[in-house]
């Protein structure tokens, strides 16, 4: 027989009467017990929350600040009871804290009678932290308490960014209060930049006029010394003239004593003498060239007389036996032959260079004869020249001594000038020396003015200067600077679905775990008939899949129509469910083939490991280690990775993999379940009598 005639036999046994058919029917309905009940007990417990009771004490007593009254208490009373967060009731101290002592309340929330008080002083000179007082109770539900604190931290952090803004808006004021003092400092430090670069042009002037100032008292200085150094030979050289005036006057004085009255008497015979010199000195000129023509002629004959006088007085002095008496006046009349032979030869000589002494001679006769013509013509007045001489004379001496003095005064007065030029140079060296560290001072300060006046303009172009309606938009933005932008790529709509893939295959386990306490794994007729293995695995295991179809089809149309679950891939996890049902079917079949009675306990023991191992509610890498090692070599694991993607969206690769690794899970079971059915066929002891029997 084949194998879907056993499988189709086995399933007709549920209809021979009522108890099989309602075991048939609960057998249907048994996944929907785990898993649309259970997902619809807390399919949107967060849309639930305005329903759980929580107790709100406001003993915020308020506050004033910048002259505005502040009630941050009251603020936050009233938006929370606008809020859809929890069911608020407003009560005392006393009160919220015994309702949350015997469950009345879940928690409790304060604000503190400085609440206000503490916010308002983050806008003055010490700002202090405002608290909200918080009270839970894990012995009423700990959930609500984890709620809570999400909830809290989101009042918290409104309750802090209203607090922010006023102390902000302060900030941003002073800004503005700054900028304009600031930029009132930068067009000081510009005026100042200005006055100190007409300082430093003064300064850098002064520098350059007083440079030239020393080099000028330098030339001053130079100059009088030279003029010291001058006046002092001159004044030197003054006395010595004067001297020399003083014994020339002296003289002149005394010879004039002496000649003058000689001139006055012989003014007549000076004449004469001058006028008979000047005819003479003319005569001789005149007779000059009767010289030149007579000269060699006289000459000649000079000569023949002292060789003829000289032929005398060696035939008679030198030759002569006996010498002549007369030789002595011999020897004296040839020397004198022989000096007129001499000067006759001389003044031969000096006619014959007519173009040399002889001119010289004439011009000198010519003054002789012009001066003494002169002094005959003046020699009736020599002696009013002589007297008005010696007065000229004692004139220049008196005026020597003066210029003496002067000189000498003008030494020492010069003396007095080099010293104090020496003394104004030294001044005006220490001034320019001075005005170069003036000048350098003031560049430096000019420089520094300017970076002044630069930073300060860079200040206040960096200070914001803010409006209101900027102050009040940044206020805002700083108030509460980082916004949580959150972007699901494939957002579970509430709490149930994200779930689902959890409890969808935990459902099916369960469901092909009942329906073989119904079914048998091995078809017994096909044991007995000896039919093949691989056909009663088979047999056995197709009735259960087709019992697990239509529990699918019966949990997900449930899940779907009545509980709202939204599918991204309605028939792609319908299909994939089909698979995970063959799955779970053919490992359920094996163990119960098996190890027979225990093998249920195996089922129920893998049904909690692949639980507390696939990372269904938090990750599975917050699980210990165990739960991780076991975490990739369990069917459940991937089911429920593939699920995620077909419900809420996402790649499909898990969901191929998973495929894969529950195709091999499915053909590994239905292979050992053949062996399990072929040792079956052996009848044993152990199956005569079974130690163990549900």
């Amino acid at each position: 027989m084949r194998s879907p005639r056993l499988a189709a036999l086995e399933l007709r046994r549920f209809g021979r009467g009522k108890l099989p058919r309602a075991a048939l029917v609960a057998l249907l309905v048994l996944p929907l017990l785990y898993g649309a009940l259970y997902l619809w007990s807390f399919w949107d417990p967060y849309g639930r929350l305005d329903r759980i009771p929580v107790a709100l004490v406001n003993d915020d007593k308020g506050a004033t600040a910048d002259g505005h009254r502040l009630t941050a208490g009251t603020d936050i009373t009233k938006g929370l009871h606008k809020s859809d967060t929890f069911d608020w009731h407003q009560v005392s101290a006393e009160e919220a804290r015994k309702g949350v002592e015997d469950g009345t309340y879940y928690l409790s929330l304060t604000m503190p009678a400085d609440f206000s008080r503490r916010i308002a002083s983050s806008a003055g000179d010490s700002p202090e932290t405002g608290a909200l007082q918080v009270r839970t109770n894990d012995a009423n539900n700990y959930i609500v308490g984890q709620i809570s604190r999400t909830v809290f931290a989101e009042v918290r952090q409104a309750a802090s960014t209203k607090a922010s803004r006023s102390f902000l808006d302060r900030i941003f004021i002073s800004f503005s209060d700054i900028h304009g003092a600031t930029v009132k400092a930068a067009n000081g430090a510009d005026d100042l930049e200005g006055g100190i670069g007409k300082a430093e042009k003064g300064s850098q002037d002064l520098a350059a006029g007083l440079k030239d100032a020393q080099a000028g008292s330098g030339r001053l200085s130079d100059g009088l010394a030279r003029l010291d150094s001058g006046s002092g030979d001159l004044a030197d050289g003054a006395r010595q003239v004067a001297d020399g005036t003083r014994t020339l006057a002296g003289r002149v004085n005394g010879i004039a004593d002496k000649v003058g009255p000689f001139v006055a008497d012989n003014e007549k015979s000076i004449g004469d003498t001058a006028r008979l010199v000047a005819d003479s000195a003319g005569a001789v000129r005149h007779n000059l060239g009767t010289l030149v023509r007579t000269a060699p002629a006289a000459a000649q004959g000079a000569h023949k007389a002292a060789d003829a006088l000289n032929a005398v007085y060696r035939a008679r002095c030198t030759d002569a036996v006996l010498p002549d008496p007369a030789c002595a006046d011999l020897k004296k009349a040839q020397q004198a032959a022989t000096d007129v032979a001499r000067v006759a030869d001389d003044v031969n000589a000096l006619v014959a260079d007519q173009n040399g002494d002889l001119k010289k001679l004439d011009g000198q006769l010519a003054t002789l004869q012009k001066q003494a013509k002169a002094l005959a013509d003046r020699s009736p007045r020599l002696s009013e020249d002589l007297d008005d001489a010696v007065a000229r004379i004692n004139e220049l001496n008196a005026g020597a001594q003066k210029v003496a003095a002067g000189a000498s005064t003008l030494h020492s007065g010069l003396g007095s000038a080099t010293t104090g030029a020496r003394t104004l140079d030294d001044g005006i060296g220490r001034l320019s020396s001075g005005a170069d560290t003036l000048t350098g001072g003031m560049y430096k300060l000019a420089d520094g003015s300017g970076k002044l006046a630069g930073g300060l303009h860079d200040g206040a172009s960096r200070i914001p200067d803010y409006d209101k309606k900027d102050r009040d938009q940044r206020t805002d933005v700083m108030a509460d600077p980082v916004q949580l932008v959150s972007r699901d790529l494939h957002k579970a709509p509430n709490y149930g679905t994200g779930f689902a893939p959890y409890f969808i295959p935990l459902s099916l386990w369960v469901g092909a775990m009942v329906a073989y306490m119904l079914i048998a794994p091995m078809n017994r007729r096909a044991l007995a008939a000896g039919a093949a293995a691989w056909r009663i695995a088979l047999a056995g295991w197709l009735p259960v899949v087709a019992i697990g179809v239509l529990q699918t089809v019966a949990l997900m149309s449930v899940l779907h129509w009545a509980v709202g679950l939204q599918m991204a891939r309605a028939a792609g996890t319908v299909g994939f469910l089909f698979l995970v049902t063959a799955c779970f079917a053919a490992i359920v079949q094996w163990l119960n083939a098996r190890f027979g009675a225990a093998g249920r306990i195996l089922v129920l023991a893998l049904l909690m490991l692949q639980l507390t191992s696939a990372g269904g509610t938090y990750p599975v890498q917050t699980s210990p280690g165990f739960f991780n090692a076991l975490h990739p070599f369990l069917p459940m694991s991937y089911v429920v990775e593939a699920l995620r993607r077909l419900i809420t969206g996402g790649g499909l690769t898990p969901v191929w993999q998973a495929c894969v690794v529950l195709l091999a899970f499915t053909a590994g079971a239905l292979a050992l379940t053949a062996v399990s059915a072929r040792r079956r066929q052996v009848w044993t002891l152990d199956r005569l009598h079974p130690e163990l029997t549900l």
